[in-house]
């Protein structure tokens, strides 16, 4: 019995033999034929279109997978280094300060190519208009007053915004749509100076505004010429005009100060009689709108009571804050935003609209003291 389970097991042994030789002789035929034929032009091999399609999808894979992984990926994968700036941006304080860009822009960039080659123009300025369909005529002679050298932004309150594509400079301006908002809650929420940084001046306009006397590039030079912080540019005297201080005058290029009602100033180097400009077509330096940003309420939309307190963000303000009375516009009077109001209890929207900003001039006056108060108790305190 013991006798043919050996020789089985003989038997297995050999094939298992042949087998290891077999093995190794095929590699080192492979071996030889790999030396023989060191590169295969593939342009003389014919494959089916289906396989060549298949291939060309799996070589987009691989690539479309490795082009986007960086060579020092490995050296990124270790431990970082324990690290905290304090001077670092707040929640910004674990990262290196290299790698920290705590500042932004408006530029539009390309999805494709170099990033240091996207961008052919960088506009200077930041000009912005919070705009309904209604006035795109408005806007679009607006807009043309203005060079390459200022950008263009367009706060929609009416929900469009495809239809301003009729107009080419549209399609490089950069539009925000949200229903029903002034362009105070716009500026709070999307012109934060960090994100503005990039510019040396902002308008913040209102879209009923005539332009046919105004020059954006001749405009910043008279306001670099005379150092003015915070501007706007003189009104044509007619209905539209409130304060004597933004009327236009004809025999200079700015003015500073004015003469108001009897009673209207208490000091002549204070608001409405100098270091004052209205809300409707402001503009603002880059120091100063860093500012004036933080001023601007939440809550309070329409900004009343802002142009009285604009003074605090410029010293001397009777100095830095001004009118240019060469180049001035015409306020139409346009209440397009305000019948965007509800009409309740039997008034218009309009009437709302107005009751609501008369309330927040109260209100913004009110905070504004209160802090103040608060702020020089604080002080004797300490």
């Amino acid at each position: 019995m013991g006798t043919p389970h050996r020789s089985g097991a003989s038997k297995r042994s050999n094939d298992n033999g042949r087998l290891v030789i077999t093995t190794v002789m095929g590699l080192v035929f492979g071996y030889f034929i790999g030396v023989s034929f060191p590169s295969i032009s593939l342009s003389k091999i014919y494959l089916p279109s289906s396989l060549i399609s298949s291939l060309d999808v799996a070589f987009y894979n691989k690539h479309h997978i490795s082009d986007h992984i960086p060579e020092t990926r490995a050296s990124t994968d270790i431990a970082p280094p324990k690290i905290y700036v304090p001077t670092n941006p707040r929640g910004a304080e674990s990262l290196p300060p290299g790698i920290v860009v705590s500042e932004s822009d408006l530029y539009l960039r390309r999805l494709w190519g170099e990033p240091s080659e996207d961008l052919t123009n960088k506009p200077k300025y930041l000009v912005t208009f919070t705009v309904g369909l209604d006035q795109k005529n408005n806007i679009d002679a607006a807009v043309k007053k203005f060079s390459e050298d200022f950008q263009i932004m367009l706060f929609h309150y009416d929900g469009w915004t495809s239809e301003w594509d009729q107009f080419e400079w549209s399609k490089r301006a950069v539009h925000v749509s949200v229903r029903t908002q002034t362009k105070w809650w716009y500026a709070k929420r999307f012109l934060h100076p960090d994100i503005v940084a990039a510019y040396d001046y902002i308008f913040i306009w209102d879209e009923d505004l005539g332009v046919e006397h105004f020059n954006g590039d001749k405009y910043i030079q008279l306001v670099k010429k005379h150092g003015l912080e915070i501007s706007q540019p003189g009104l044509e005297p007619n209905n539209g005009l409130t304060w004597q201080m933004t009327k236009r005058r004809g025999d200079r290029e700015v003015h500073k100060n004015t003469e108001e009602k009897p009673g209207w100033c208490s000091d002549t180097h204070l608001p409405p009689c100098a270091a004052f400009v209205e809300i409707m077509a402001p503009v603002f330096s880059r120091e100063a709108w860093r500012c004036v940003w933080h001023m601007i309420q939440n809550d309070l939309v329409h900004g009343w009571g802002l142009d009285f307190a604009l003074r605090r963000c410029v010293e001397p303000a009777h100095e830095k804050i001004g009118v240019v009375d060469s180049q001035w516009v015409i306020h139409q009077v346009i209440p397009s935003l305000g019948n965007q109001g509800k009409s309740e209890n039997g008034k218009p929207p309009w009437q709302g609209v107005r009751e609501r900003c008369r309330s927040e001039w109260a209100q913004f006056q009110d905070r504004f003291a209160n802090a103040d108060k608060a702020y020089l108790a604080q002080i004797k305190k300490n």
